[in-house]
């Protein structure tokens, strides 16, 4: 079986589980992969950058290593290479659980339940929940579902369609090592620098595809093009601009602004000015556009393998 048709149907297939399944609560192999990175740190780790360049080789180096010698395994056998397509969709790709904890956060604001929208919030992001209140958490919530829409699911498609099999692995590997080691702390600030860049390089593509479906998808595009356009850049993460902006224009509400981190408080340019404060049915509406930008981006990625598998034959 052609390669461009596994990753089309194993994707399907991974997302079509994702969707029904979710993340499993126990034994997920991103679980395990960040107890095996932080084995790996507690070896490692020196406050010098060359040490974290050697971590992020030999964690995110090791897992594509893995996963390439798995997908070579069943290159020959297409029921094998689907299945194992389709299981690496599932385990790298986290858009249900994405929209279930946001969800859940958005409940227990609605129903007035301020205590325990602050207990879920770090299930989804890593700001500080005592330090906001219900607006703020409201937006935490909008902000970290356009994030996470680019980090959870488009982009894991992107490389899985540029890579394959290691494609998806190697790009959540990244991605989950920039969460571990890619902040600012006094620890991470030189031997996390390697994998924050890294995170930066891969997230690219997807992030731009993120913010280009939330404008097709969110309802109003030149609210969702103005916004990126003009205050992307304003953002100091060069991947996560473009999408908070672009999901802020398509839903007309204001994102960034004053927020906490570790005790550490930022104040970040304010996307999309000109639209009103988030509201707690914003997080409802955040949801479903990331849910139509993930569809959507299966959709892009399928159709992209297929397009250039065709170039290559018009050239041959």
């Amino acid at each position: 079986m052609r390669g461009d048709r596994v990753f089309a149907y194993g994707a399907a297939a991974g997302l079509a589980a994702d969707l029904l399944l979710a993340d499993p609560r126990r034994g997920h192999p991103v679980a395990a992969f960040g107890r095996a990175a932080a084995r790996v740190e507690g070896v490692l780790w020196r406050d010098h950058r060359a040490w974290g360049v050697l971590h992020a080789a030999v964690c995110a180096g090791g897992a594509a290593g893995a996963a390439a010698l798995a997908a070579r395994a069943v290159r020959d056998r297409g029921a094998a290479s689907v299945a194992l397509t389709a299981a690496s969709v599932w385990a790298v790709v986290g858009g249900t659980s994405l929209g279930r904890e946001a969800r859940a956060i958005g409940g227990a604001l609605a129903a007035g339940d301020l205590e325990v929208a602050r207990e879920r919030l770090p299930h989804l992001c890593g700001r500080d929940p005592q330090a906001l209140d219900r607006p703020g958490i409201a937006r935490a919530v909008v902000e970290s579902v356009a994030e996470n829409t680019s980090d959870a699911v488009v982009g894991a498609l992107v490389w899985g369609a540029i890579g394959g099999v290691p494609g998806l692995v190697a790009f959540r590997a990244v991605n989950t090592l920039d969460a571990m080691v890619g902040h600012k702390s006094p620890r991470y600030r030189r031997f996390g620098w390697a994998s924050a860049r890294l995170d930066d390089v891969a997230g690219w593509p997807g992030a731009r595809l993120t913010a280009a479906l939330a404008a097709v998808a969110g309802g109003n595009p030149r609210g969702a093009v103005r916004a990126w356009r003009a205050d992307a850049a304003k953002h100091p993460s060069p991947n996560a601009g473009p999408v908070e902006a672009s999901f802020a224009g398509a839903l007309g509400v204001r994102l960034g602004g004053t927020l906490s981190y570790g005790g550490r408080v930022e104040h970040r340019p304010v996307l999309n000015g000109g639209g009103r404060a988030v509201e707690v049915a914003d997080i409802e509406r955040a949801v479903r556009l990331s849910r139509r930008v993930s569809a959507l981006s299966l959709a892009v990625c399928v159709g992209g393998r297929l397009a250039l598998r065709a170039g290559k034959r018009r050239r041959t």
